[in-house]
């Protein structure tokens, strides 16, 4: 009986516990679904703030769209919602699923975006950022095998395709600022569409402002469309003035804005970082010059991807901020309720790619009509937007999408490797112009990225590993060959970073020329970056060392110097996964000289320049357009003192200011072993060619004492360079 007795209490026992189990936290707990543990109270109060958001009151709507169809179009605009509700929604979407489809997966497409959105979604969803809730950025990634709900770059998310072609890791995915148009969010949806058909189970969330969902609306008309209605815009004031006066109109209404005494953060729109950071030193000396009765104006400025802006300083009720911003910056403001006055200049400059030059120009043109109405209700329903321009101005109702501006070279290298992968249809939104497709076919070509059927071929997988331009990674390949990769690595992390060298204040130019001026190498500007990069890494292992402070005092940019930093480690750890060799560093010496050049060519062949008389006037090869050097260049104003370089790689060509920028000395010689011969065939006639050709047929007949007359005598180092050179083109071509 004594045995008996103990089963019956340990089973009463086990009753008890079960009922603790169903009613502990039922009444007084609610548990997160996501995590399995209590909701904070914070939970709660943050639960209060999303549901006055815009969005919230379409929730219901949207999940039972969600469990019928496979698209959605969601079109709202800034301060709605949708950001943070709707990947939420998807989420929960996936969890009553199992997660059997996969997690859910949300692209933007500035960095600084993704950061902020999952630090704030994982707050309201009272999780852990790097658990459920999670980032990928380039050079960082904050998730785990815990994530369900990961943010990331629209790039990025296009990388991921490449090993996950058909996404199956996610059952959800939101693909945000659709509008923006960029090359990588208009290749998604592409793909997307084919990947829909072969996953049925798959959920696509596109979410956009309100004027561009028609075009999207209209490309899958198959979608489902949910609108949510945005409250009603502030006051709108329209202006007269013109493109050009804009500018300095937008800082005078700035500054009477603050005279007026009138509460509230000023948000305004110029054209450009250039502009921005210009308007930024204009307003500090004005402020200087205010009376302190007035209170205190602070500048800050916000540009996307640009590493040298100041991030926002925090609301403080005694001081005014004035946000200075551009184009795709409309989004950063999403968690702003503080501004009261909006002032939009209505005007954009933007890179548009000429295949034909090969060159980018810069283009001052409108905003669009959803650029307009964004901006409008930043400012909320009792702020006020000021639009310089008039009321009647037709504006284009999107925004031009990239992928008809920009150079498809990537693009295409990128499409090649999903045709492998077996994703080789792309129904994009706006065709790709026919002459740029033709123009990256040819470039992709002359890089052996292509097999002679048009495919990819080996080498052409191993770029599109890299995401960096095939140029570029054409040139690393090569220096793995020639002994040079720590060199190229390092020049290749510098290029593709932003610029390190920051603008110098006014007064200080001349000071920051004499700093740049230690770091110039007599070999070019390729080599000048590498004198720049090892010696911020030298001095970065010297006790109490600040690279903040060795930065600042030599007119450089910290943040920029930490990106190239960190792009090279990614490249060197995909140089080692693909088991190519990286040599030891011999930079300074002659031999690694004429190896880094010659890796240069390998990439470069095609930005090649002549100067045709002496004074700096360059003739490029490819499109006999004759152009100047950049001023910060080592080769600019002060090198014509001591004489030009007649033949010269250049890294890049602006049409606007018709400027070759990153110039390093090259000797013909170097060029014809190293371009391919169909390439050089094709270039069009001129005497920079013929002297080439002369070269090319001495070389074939074992030499010849006779030059052209515009043929300067080979220098010492040109000689040295041949005799090193004596073999055959490298077996990377």
């Amino acid at each position: 009986m004594a045995g008996s007795s103990e089963i019956s209490e340990g089973e009463l026992i086990k009753e008890e516990e079960e009922e603790c189990d169903v009613f502990e936290f039922g009444d007084d707990l609610e548990l997160n679904p996501f995590d399995g543990l209590p909701y904070s109270s914070r939970y709660y109060r943050l639960l209060q703030e999303r549901k006055t958001l815009p969005v919230s009151k379409h929730r219901h709507e949207f999940m039972t769209f969600l469990e019928k169809h496979q698209m959605i179009i969601v079109s709202a605009t800034t301060h709605s919602g949708k950001s943070t509700q709707i990947p939420q929604w998807c989420a929960e979407f996936c969890l009553s699923a199992q997660y059997q489809h996969g997690v859910v997966v949300c692209s933007q497409i500035q960095r600084q975006q993704v950061v902020d959105l999952a630090l704030r979604v994982a707050d309201e969803m009272d999780v852990n950022i790097g658990h459920e809730v999670g980032y990928s950025i380039p050079l960082e990634s904050c998730c785990s095998n815990d994530t369900v709900l990961r943010y990331c770059t629209d790039d990025i998310l296009l990388r991921k395709m490449m090993s996950d072609p058909l996404l199956e890791h996610y059952g959800g995915v939101v693909i945000d600022q659709a509008h923006e148009r960029t090359v990588s969010t208009d290749v998604l949806l592409a793909l997307l569409r084919e990947v829909l058909l072969q996953r049925p189970e798959l959920r696509v969330v596109v979410l956009t402002s309100p004027p561009a969902s028609d075009a999207l609306l209209a490309h899958y008309g198959n979608a489902l469309h949910l609108r949510v209605d945005a409250p009603r815009a502030g006051e709108v004031v329209y202006g007269n003035g013109s493109r050009t006066e804009s500018f300095y109109s937008a800082l005078r209404l700035t500054l009477e804005v603050h005279r007026s005494g009138e509460r509230g953060d000023v948000a305004v729109f110029l054209a450009s970082d250039q502009d921005v950071v210009r308007a930024c030193n204009i307003l500090v000396k004005e402020v200087a010059r205010m009376s302190a009765s007035l209170g205190e104006l602070v500048p800050v400025t916000l540009c996307p991807g640009n590493p040298g802006m100041c991030p926002p300083i925090a609301e403080n009720k005694r001081c005014r901020r004035v946000f200075l911003s551009c184009s795709q910056s409309e989004e950063f403001f999403w968690q702003m309720d503080s501004i009261k006055f909006v002032i939009d200049t209505g005007v954009e400059k933007t890179f548009v790619y000429n295949p034909r030059m090969r060159a980018s120009s810069e283009v001052l043109r409108p905003i669009s009509k959803c650029q307009a109405e964004m901006r409008k209700h930043l400012a909320g329903s009792t702020g006020k937007c000021f639009c310089l321009y008039p009321e009647e101005t037709r504006l284009p109702p999107d925004v031009p999408p990239r992928m008809l501006e920009s150079n498809l070279t990537s693009t295409v290298l990128y499409l090649k490797r999903m045709e492998v992968a077996g994703l080789g249809q792309c129904d994009f939104i706006s065709r790709p112009d026919p002459e740029g497709l033709m123009q990256a076919l040819e470039e992709l070509d002359y890089l052996a990225a292509l097999d002679d059927d048009g495919n990819l071929s080996e080498m052409g997988i191993i770029m599109s590993e890299f995401s960096l331009d095939p140029q570029m990674v054409k040139a690393l390949l090569a220096s793995c060959e020639f002994d040079c990769a720590s060199e190229m690595l390092t020049i290749a992390a510098m290029l593709t970073a932003p610029s390190c060298c920051i603008e110098p204040p006014v007064g200080m130019v001349t000071e920051a020329m004499r700093c740049h001026l230690k770091f110039q190498h007599p070999e070019g500007d390729h080599f000048t970056l590498v004198n720049i990069y090892n010696t911020f890494k030298r001095y970065q292992k010297e006790p109490y060392f600040s690279q903040e402070k060795w930065c600042q005092n030599y007119f450089l940019c910290c943040a920029a110097l930490q990106t190239a930093d960190a792009i090279r480690a990614e490249l060197t750890d995909i140089l080692k996964r693909i088991e190519l060799p990286i040599s030891e560093p011999s930079f300074g010496t002659k031999t690694n000289a004429i190896s880094i050049k010659r890796a240069l060519l390998a990439g470069y062949f095609m930005q090649i320049a002549r100067d045709v008389d002496g004074s700096g006037n360059y003739f490029m090869l490819s499109n006999k357009h004759v152009a100047q050097v950049h001023p910060l260049s080592g080769y600019g104003a002060k090198a014509r003192k001591l004489g030009l370089p007649e033949w010269v790689l250049f890294h890049e060509y602006k049409l606007s200011d018709n400027r070759i920028r990153t110039v390093t000395h090259i000797s013909p010689q170097t060029f014809v072993q190293m371009a391919p011969q169909y390439f050089f065939c094709n270039l069009p006639p001129s005497e920079s060619k013929e002297i080439l050709q002369h070269i090319l047929d001495s070389d074939r007949s074992g030499g010849s004492n006779r030059r052209p007359k515009s043929q300067p005598a080979a220098t010492e180092t040109q000689k040295g360079s041949e005799e090193s050179e004596s073999h055959d083109r490298c077996v990377i071509q």
